[in-house]
């Protein structure tokens, strides 16, 4: 289970840097376009979305020694990229909570 805890994390994080990245990009594709004051709040729900996958990717490695707290991290991680960038996250978002659910529940196992 934590293996796959490990594996869904890394995933999780990488598809919400990708969804990150696209936000950002947005953004600047809005300011280039002349769009007033958009491309702040894309940039900056973008960058608060990278922030939280470096999250989800830390909760990710911490998934063998340390499984409780790396579902703590990885859940707190998906909720808050889902804040920051909505449905560009989800599928990050789900990765991330089922790396959680799996290394929760092999917290247990040697």
């Amino acid at each position: 289970m934590r293996i796959a805890a490990l594996a869904l994390g890394v995933l999780g994080a990488a598809a919400g840097f990708i969804a990150a990245v696209y936000v950002v990009f947005i953004g600047g594709f809005g300011a280039s376009l002349g769009a007033e004051g958009g491309e702040q709040v894309f940039v900056a729900q973008g960058l608060g979305a990278v922030g939280a996958s470096v999250a989800g990717l830390v909760g990710a490695v911490l998934a063998m020694p340390k499984p409780k707290a790396s579902a703590i991290i990885m859940g707190l991680s998906a909720i808050a990229g889902l804040i920051f960038v909505a449905a560009a996250f989800i599928p990050g978002t789900i990765l991330l909570l089922l790396a959680a659910l799996f290394a929760f529940l092999g917290r247990k196992r040697g």
